[in-house]
């Protein structure tokens, strides 16, 4: 356990030093923010206050106060899920960057089994999501409170976090996979940036669920990455959203909630929260199992 540690500190410690790694993490991040200020937040609260509109005598000014703190909470939810997937592909570069200039080798010839090294490699990558993702939170939230929204009870606080924790060792694990099929930092790096442009689009960031085809969104809904953005903005938007629909009907809450991605529905179902933690965790636990029988494989026609 102690070698262990010391090379998820050695992994973490690399990453983090590399300030512009840090930063191209966090480049989907400041794209949503930048999409959002400089049109798809306006729509979406164009497209929350057209809708309220309809039912009966309401006050204009407070329904648009509270759309725009409701498309706030909802890209906020949009973020921390970004990073969670993009943090994970930037952190497990270590080991591409390791493999690259075979400093990996020399870890091998250690006397350090390889199950340990790349479980520093997966849990450095886990732990930096983690972290990066509660700073996140922390200055999101902070920015939120700045203007209007309610601090987030300890309850909903301790749902995020845990979250965080489910959605990080998922993606670490996918991306450890991922890594063991590309030995290039080039090919990484063409990886890198595919990812980076559809996570927006498979979160249903970028665009609504409700402006997707059927066929796409069937798709998408057999994919982890809209399971855990439907979670982060279940959770985060809960408050919000009860004071911005106040007196509409449920049926008409349900209906924008499918729209927008706050829920998941299967047939006519709603997908509980429990089901998409659980399959969140199924998804980590396959793409770790596969990677474990890669590596034995390899350490087998190695020798």
């Amino acid at each position: 356990m102690n070698q262990i540690a010391q090379l998820t500190s050695r992994n973490l410690k690399i990453f983090l030093r590399d300030k512009t790694a840090v930063f191209f993490s966090l480049m989907s991040m400041l794209i949503v923010i930048m999409l959002m200020v400089v049109f798809l937040g306006d729509m979406n609260i164009r497209n929350i206050t057209g809708m309220l509109e309809n039912f009966g005598e309401r006050n204009a000014d407070t329904d648009k106060n509270n759309a725009e703190l409701l498309v706030l909470m909802w890209t906020i939810a949009g973020i921390i899920s970004i990073n969670a997937v993009t943090i994970t592909l930037s952190a497990i570069s270590t080991m591409i960057d390791d493999c690259a200039r075979n400093r990996i080798q020399s870890l091998y010839t250690s006397p350090v089994s390889r199950l340990k090294i790349a479980l520093g490699y997966l849990c450095s990558a886990w732990i930096a999501s983690v972290i990066i993702c509660i700073l996140t939170m922390a200055v999101a939230e902070a920015y939120a409170v700045f203007r209007g929204v309610e601090v987030l009870s300890f309850k909903t606080h301790m749902k995020i976090l845990g979250m965080i924790i489910v959605n990080s060792f998922t993606y670490a694990s996918v991306m450890y996979f991922a890594a063991l099929m590309v030995r290039t930092e080039k090919a990484w790096s063409s990886l890198g940036t595919i990812i980076g442009t559809l996570v927006g689009f498979l979160g249903t960031i970028y665009i609504p669920m409700a402006g997707l085809p059927d066929g796409v969104q069937s798709v998408l809904k057999c994919l982890p990455v809209l399971h855990g953005a439907s979670m982060f903005r279940a959770v985060i938007t809960e408050d919000i959203l009860a004071e911005t629909f106040k007196g509409v009907p449920d049926s008409a809450v349900d209906e924008f909630c499918e729209q927008m991605g706050i829920t998941v529905t299967m047939g006519d179902t709603a997908v509980k929260m429990g089901w998409q933690l659980a399959f969140l965790l199924v998804c980590g636990i396959i793409f770790l199992a596969v990677s474990a029988i890669i590596m034995k494989y390899r350490s087998q026609s190695d020798r």
